[in-house]
């Protein structure tokens, strides 16, 4: 009862202080004259209904205005108990400039993605070097594959690159140390051990080594056939179930945060694996850029959610045993997929 007696007492009091001053005036000769039983002019077209229901009873300038202090109270949503899974605003850290890539699409789309240097050094390397030298101006997004990913750079394979990107840097697939500070309650078919890192990262280990899994959103380095490693001038997100089968096999490099609609909704490609077969089929890019190469005021800024503390710990938890009405079944689990921590824009 009192969500519903503080959703309604506003309107109440407002539809008072109206009704007062309503009655402080004398509308007698402002208002329309209407011959006992005849129906009042209708506004705005409210249809015979309307009509019907006005011929019966005179005008009330205080009904009116308690109807439109009614329509005019904001709604009261019903309060909820603060979660344990919550997060404090100490919890909400910055992503620095120089992690964060920004890709227009034709149309003023923006694409920003999040780049994860710590885990893939030399490929996020290059990256930069890419966006430096605006390499990506004037490419497109030329393979669309439904369920799986979405791929970008230079389809005509031709361009040529930069000065001093390498074009197969060092595999970064995996390392030998795990730095998460998260575990899951229960493995997944690729790994016996999934959390996050500190910062963010959704990360995969059998107890030997450790890498990036592939979840929706994440953005790894297109390649040939091994030993290439890929130059990081080709990169793809994933827009369909997490193929985690390509963990340890290609360079993941960081994460879409903000403007994942505009590469997952694209049309699918109809050629071999997705690839547009006409040039007209393709998005173009028309920059892309880091935020850091930005004017300060046109730099997106967005935090990441930090994991090393217990309301995280707690929000995991939510996620892995989700709670009544709706859910009445426990999972006592989620795929680490499942709960990438949230990124937003910094408020």
């Amino acid at each position: 009862m009192l969500a519903e007696r503080e959703g309604f007492e506003p309107s109440i009091r407002f539809c008072r202080i109206l009704t007062f001053q309503a009655s402080a005036f004398d509308h007698s000769a402002t208002a329309p004259r209407v011959p006992e039983g005849a129906a009042l002019p209708l506004a705005g077209g409210l249809g015979k209904r309307g009509g019907a229901c006005q011929s019966r009873f005179m005008f009330s300038p205080r009904l009116a205005l308690c109807a439109l202090a009614a329509l005019l109270a904001p709604p009261v949503l019903a309060q909820t108990a603060p979660s344990p899974g919550d997060a404090a605003d100490s919890d909400w850290k910055p992503v620095p400039d120089d992690e964060i890539l920004v890709m227009t699409l034709a149309g003023g789309r923006q694409v920003t993605i999040r780049l994860a240097p710590r885990y893939a050094p030399a490929h996020v390397a290059n990256i930069r070097k890419l966006a430096e030298a605006h390499w990506w101006d004037g490419t497109s997004v030329y393979r669309v594959q439904d369920n799986y990913v979405t791929q970008w750079g230079d389809a005509t394979e031709q361009k040529p690159l930069p000065p001093l990107v390498i074009a197969n840097p060092p595999a970064e697939y995996e390392w030998t140390r795990y730095d998460g500070v998260t575990s899951l309650a229960k493995p997944d078919s690729y790994a016996p051990r999934t959390g996050h890192s500190a910062d963010g990262w959704p990360l995969a280990s059998d107890g030997k080594a450790a890498w990036l899994a592939h979840c929706y959103s994440m953005v790894g380095v297109a390649r040939d056939l091994a030993p290439s490693t890929g130059s990081g001038a080709e990169l793809y997100t994933v827009i369909g179930h997490a193929p985690r089968h390509l963990d340890r096999n290609i360079a993941l490099v960081g994460r879409v945060i903000d403007g994942m609609q505009w590469l997952s909704s694209l049309p699918r490609g109809t050629g071999n694996l997705g690839i547009y077969e006409k040039e007209a089929e393709r998005t173009p890019i028309l920059s892309v850029r880091l935020a850091s190469q930005l004017p300060e005021d046109e730099r997106p800024q967005f935090q990441y959610r930090a994991t090393d503390n217990e309301r995280f710990t707690a929000w995991i938890k939510a996620r892995e045993n989700r709670s009544p009405p709706f859910f009445t079944v426990p999972a006592g689990g989620a795929d680490l997929c499942s709960a990438l921590p949230p990124v937003r824009r910094a408020p």
